[in-house]
């Protein structure tokens, strides 16, 4: 991780705004049927074309060089915290990041809403991206028949709450 007193050297006050884009999943493959190049590579880009003219672009080694993190301690990373030292699941950030009232006693899950075919093997983790609307009315079916409070952080992300605190007793917030 980078050492306090570095940053207090590259750190700039000079006020303004800032957009930190994070392109969290982005890496594929090169196929054939690309023409050897990645999905993004052979993406049409023209907002990401234009956004680039103007902005200050870089590539970041969240966690440490030959560690691919998943998308909690890189995010963590990104934000200044060690990823190595500041675990947190990614229950607690789903549950966080839509409102939902937390303690330490509480256990938060993130889930996904999949199809699965006769024979059980699941054909597609996000269930086609099940509409806002369709996870909330699902996860408050699930919610009636169990204890835990429920919000839907997006389309086929339910994220559930099993515990003390006020929100994981009653129905949590929604976001889309």
């Amino acid at each position: 991780m980078i050492q306090e007193s570095l940053l207090d050297t590259l750190l700039l006050d000079e006020g303004g705004s800032i957009v930190l884009l994070i392109m969290d999943g982005l890496g594929d493959t090169a196929t054939a049927e690309t023409g050897w190049r990645t999905p993004l590579e052979a993406a049409a880009t023209p907002n990401l074309d234009e956004l680039v003219k103007e902005a200050a672009c870089g590539r970041a080694i969240p966690v440490s060089p030959g560690i691919t993190p998943g998308s909690g301690p890189g995010h963590l990373a990104l934000f200044g915290y060690d990823p190595i030292t500041s675990e947190i699941g990614r229950g607690v950030l789903e549950a966080a990041g839509v409102d939902m009232e937390i303690t330490p006693r509480d256990v938060c899950a993130r889930a996904n809403f999949a199809t699965y075919d006769e024979r059980g093997i699941i054909t597609d983790r996000r269930a086609g991206r099940i509409p806002t609307e369709k996870c909330r009315e699902l996860v408050a079916e699930l919610a009636a028949a169990s204890r835990m409070s429920r919000t839907s952080s997006s389309s086929s992300r339910p994220v559930w709450g099993i515990g003390s605190s006020p929100s994981c007793a009653a129905t949590a917030s929604t976001a889309s």
